[in-house]
């Protein structure tokens, strides 16, 4: 199959559009031929550089947070006012911070709750959201990008572990609740050369990729292809979880 063509006519949304993994999801849809929208929280300049930089045209940078269900709301309408319809929904956003599992004081009632909205939550009102247009396209995919925290409980936070375990029995419940109009993935990457977990400079880098058994760390366009591949090859796969970690769970 050729992926320059393989969605073409196709609108993608892309929740967290403007992070690491968001940015690099929106270029191989883009490239794949799909019109994309990127949704971002605060980061305008860097969305707009992005949808500039994105081959083909019909692309939308707007805003939303996934904190506030009217944002999401609002988002939603803008998408479909802007580029007409829905047929993939990628949710990247998300939050944590270390905090040591045996450290019970220091993952306050406050950090759980942000964990929780923005990794389960907010995921879940996005769905709702765009679910009837991604009914409506006929051939809907959902795709919820969580972590092998969520199976394997090693994370940067108790929370962060829980959130994303709930994310991937939601993908399941989800892959039933909506289906045959709308398939459901989850992407499970191991932990990704960005910045997304505060504090963990080069040295705790080397020392992940090293104890990995494919000896380095997943990378954004590792997490974009997995994606990529639910909307162009994975046609008969949904309420199932693709790990992409090189074998860090192991």
């Amino acid at each position: 199959m050729n992926m320059s063509y393989a969605l073409t006519g196709k609108v993608a949304v892309v929740v967290g559009g403007s992070g690491g993994i968001g940015q690099e999801t929106c270029r191989l849809l883009a490239e794949a031929g799909a019109r994309v929208a990127v949704g971002y929280r605060s980061a305008k300049e860097k969305a707009q550089a992005l949808v500039a930089a994105l081959p083909g045209n019909g692309h939308a940078a707007l805003p939303v947070s996934i904190e506030d269900t009217p944002s999401i709301e609002a988002f939603r309408d803008a998408v479909l006012s802007r580029l007409g319809k829905a047929d993939i929904l990628v949710n990247t956003a998300g939050v944590t911070q270390p905090v040591p599992h045996a450290d019970l004081d220091a993952l306050t009632d406050d950090l759980i709750d942000q964990i929780f909205v923005n990794n389960w939550r907010g995921v879940f009102s996005t769905v709702r959201a765009f679910a009837p247009a991604l009914k409506a396209s006929g051939d809907g995919l959902i795709v919820n990008v969580s972590s092998i925290a969520a199976f394997t409980g090693i994370g940067s936070n108790i929370a962060y572990c829980g959130a994303k375990a709930g994310l991937d029995i939601m993908s399941n419940s989800l892959a039933r609740a909506l289906a045959p109009q709308i398939r459901v993935m989850a992407i499970s990457p191991g932990m990704v050369d960005t910045d997304f977990v505060p504090g963990r400079g080069q040295d705790f880098k080397d020392k992940a990729a090293a104890a990995t058994p494919l000896k380095r760390l997943t990378t954004t366009t590792d997490v974009a292809e997995a994606i990529l591949a639910c909307a162009t090859h994975l046609k008969f796969s949904t309420g199932t979880r693709i790990v992409v970690d090189g074998g860090r769970h192991l």
